[in-house]
């Protein structure tokens, strides 16, 4: 079923959804199952997998010279989509980036999706990988998100890359797409960010989850935004509990996001990470119910593999 279906079957109730990262190559499944088990309590409608793309490491070799080298270090989106909707009977959402991918992979890796039955994905241009100072697409592959969704879309209206292909049938995707209430990192203002969003919309986009944001008002502020500018997809609202104290320097330069004031004098003033964890939940227990008084068709929590601090959290909301 798709993101929008479940909204619409919610009937204006707030739902649970959750994100999970593929385990590092070398450990298994059942290290995410061991994570998504106390969450289906919950009843989450879809869960999210990210895509992890290559990475380029170099290898100094015996005789002096250095080996450019390209791994991939969480691979398994695929597989583990078709294990969830298999396992526990809810959607799964993959990640499918632009980062990595030339058109054809990506007409490839959506006619594999459509073949296991998966209804959803989230279209994301992805970050550069370390090497880069810049995001640098593929040869024939996408620069910006707005292009993988007009791609999706088209794929979904029965046209291929191949247009000497014939009897051929649509694909039926529900694509969703990344909003920033603090506006990308890599956008010169709000208002451009905010244009650039509006055209993957326009593109075929039916649904947007936002960053992480730690003030509500960041959020409420960009839905107004988005409102008066004519998007009226749903936006869902992403989220995530601090749980150490490196936190504080990790998120802002990784996200690009503020964390308030206050919420980082306590964290200061923490006597340790036990105590940071608490304070991360409190935190996000009074942004979830805030926003379900303010009828946020889900909350989307950023789990990052770990599920005990966010299955703490939806015990209180949901």
């Amino acid at each position: 079923m798709k993101v929008t279906e479940h909204i619409k079957n919610g009937n204006g109730k707030t739902q649970f959804s959750f994100e999970i990262l593929p385990p590092l190559k070398g450990e298994n499944i059942h290290s995410i199952f061991e994570n998504i088990d106390p969450l289906m309590e919950f009843q989450p409608p879809y869960i999210n997998v990210t895509y992890h793309r290559e990475e380029y490491v170099f290898k100094e070799l015996k005789n002096g010279l250095i080996e450019k080298k390209i791994v991939r270090k969480r691979p398994g989106t695929v597989g583990i989509c078709a294990a969830i909707q298999n396992k526990y009977e809810v959607d799964a959402v993959p990640h499918i980036l632009c980062g990595g991918f030339t058109k054809e992979e990506t007409e490839n890796f959506l006619i594999d999706l459509q073949f296991l039955g998966i209804d959803n994905v989230m279209a994301l241009r992805g970050d550069a990988v370390k090497s880069e100072t810049y995001f640098t697409p593929e040869k024939n592959g996408h620069k910006y998100a707005c292009d993988l969704v007009s791609q999706i879309n088209a794929l979904n209206k029965g046209t291929y890359l191949d247009d000497e292909l014939q009897h051929t049938f649509p694909t039926d995707f529900c694509v969703g797409v990344a909003g920033y209430p603090e506006k990308h990192m890599e956008a010169p203002s709000s208002e451009s960010d905010i244009h650039f969003l509006k055209k993957k919309i326009k593109n075929g986009a039916e649904y947007i989850v936002t960053q992480m944001f730690f003030d509500n008002e960041k959020y409420f502020k960009f839905v107004e935004k988005c409102r008066a500018e004519g998007i009226t997809v749903p936006i869902i609202p992403g989220l995530k509990p601090i749980a150490v104290k490196s936190h504080l320097n990790l998120i802002p330069h990784r996200f690009k996001v503020d964390l308030p004031d206050s919420l980082v004098m306590e964290v200061v003033k923490a006597k340790d990470n036990k105590a940071v964890r608490q304070i991360g939940i409190d935190w996000c227990v009074k942004q979830s119910q805030e926003l379900v008084k303010a009828g946020v068709p889900f909350l989307h929590y950023y789990s990052m593999g770990k599920s005990s601090n966010i299955k703490e959290i939806a015990s209180q909301v949901f």
